[in-house]
């Protein structure tokens, strides 16, 4: 297995990392000192995770909060809903501590200094001598075991636990990064990131990339309507998603666990569109519209997202202006319209929105007329939109 991330070296100090022996030792038996609980680099303050500020008992019997170097409040890399914590809450040795001071200058209360929590890395060998971390963070079986929970059979052969997932989510400091899996599977990993981001309230996006391989005929998954691999992750998200929010109740109102289904297909524009002097008289009837007959309003929009460099994970809302359906981005990043029948009137409407991007088929417009206009009425009302048509 090989795991890639970029860290910020202005986020990560060399104390977080964890290497080396075994050259501590504690009632349970040796460990080593592994990352400090306190979240470091963006989002660190109490104010980017409110949640993630509480109390910890420090060794000396006094309360351990999360405050910074600069003495600013900031927040625990994990939310008290986390094993660990309630394990620690409940009284047990789960942290390393340490004291740290201050930023010189800095203090708290006349404290220069506090107390500082890492977590414990131990190693655990199997009875015939083996040694590995993978023993720690689940089984095949717990993989097993949670598919069935989520869909009362085993549709997937080869799962891995999101426990294991969840381990190496948090190798990386940043609760906001974005994570790819190019083998996705059942989804394993995009299960692991909600469950992440409800333990500690982080923003975590994934990306799940599968071929759409067949499920075999004879196979339990295919029994159940399942059709390809892509379909078992997809509805996997959906039960994932639907059950953490469930077990955390009214905890979950922040929880994000929309996600968005695309797929790798050929262009949605005819060859006319890339080489227009290719068309003889014979065959120009055949391109009154340069966009093919079998394209949806929703594959001309996110061709036009890649097109542009539009982050595909934007907000897109449906709204109907003057009877016509346009597609509207978060943050007014982009409106887009397909329809036939586009006049001076709507886009007069749509311009006065001031987005940053328009979209129109060119065959959309009501007349020539309307076409040639169209530069006139966002230069007069909005001259900063950018307008482009297909």
């Amino acid at each position: 297995m090989l795991l890639y991330f970029k860290r910020s070296s202005e986020s990560v100090s060399q104390e977080e990392r964890s290497t080396g022996d075994l050259n501590l030792k504690d009632s349970i038996g040796p460990y080593r000192k592994g990352r400090e609980l306190m979240k470091w680099g963006g989002t660190s303050l109490r104010t980017d995770r409110p949640n993630q500020f509480y109390p910890l008992q420090a060794p000396d019997g006094t309360q351990a909060l999360p405050y910074r170097n600069d003495a600013k409040e900031g927040h625990w890399r994990w939310g008290k809903e986390n094993p660990e914590i309630l394990k620690a809450m409940m009284g047990q040795d789960i942290f390393h501590w340490e004291k740290r001071p201050f930023d010189e200058g800095m203090s708290i209360n006349g404290q220069t200094e506090r107390w500082v929590p890492y977590e414990k890395i131990r190693d655990i060998k199997k009875s015939v001598g083996w040694s590995t971390w993978l023993d720690k963070y689940g089984t095949n079986a717990d993989a097993t075991r949670e598919l069935k929970d989520l869909f009362g059979f085993k549709p997937f052969d080869t799962p891995k636990p999101t426990s294991l997932l969840n381990w190496i989510i948090s190798l990386h400091g940043d609760d906001d990064c974005l994570i790819l899996d190019y083998f996705a599977g059942s989804a394993s990993m995009a299960h692991a990131t909600i469950k992440a981001n409800a333990e500690d309230q982080g923003k975590r996006r994934f990306i799940m990339i599968q071929y759409p391989e067949e499920c075999p005929d004879d196979s339990p998954a295919f029994k159940a309507g399942y059709r390809t691999i892509a379909d078992i992750g997809k509805d996997r998200i959906r039960r994932a998603g639907t059950k953490i929010k469930e077990e955390l109740g009214s905890n979950a109102v922040d929880l994000d666990i929309g996600f968005r289904v695309l797929k790798v297909t050929s262009s949605n524009m005819k060859d006319v569109y890339y080489s227009p002097d290719q068309v003889s008289q014979g065959t120009l009837l055949e391109y009154v519209s340069n966009i093919k007959e079998d394209r949806t309003p929703e594959d001309l929009l996110f061709q036009i997202l890649l097109d542009w460099g539009v982050d595909l994970s934007f907000k897109i809302s449906r709204e109907s202006i003057q009877n016509k359906e346009t597609f509207i981005l978060e943050d007014n990043a982009l409106a887009a319209c397909f329809e036939s029948g586009v006049d001076e009137e709507f886009v007069k409407e749509l311009a006065k929105r001031k987005p940053l991007r328009a979209v129109f088929r060119d065959a959309g417009f009501a007349s020539d007329d309307v076409r040639i206009n169209v530069q006139q009425i966002f230069k007069l009302l909005s001259p900063e939109t950018e307008i482009k048509t297909i």
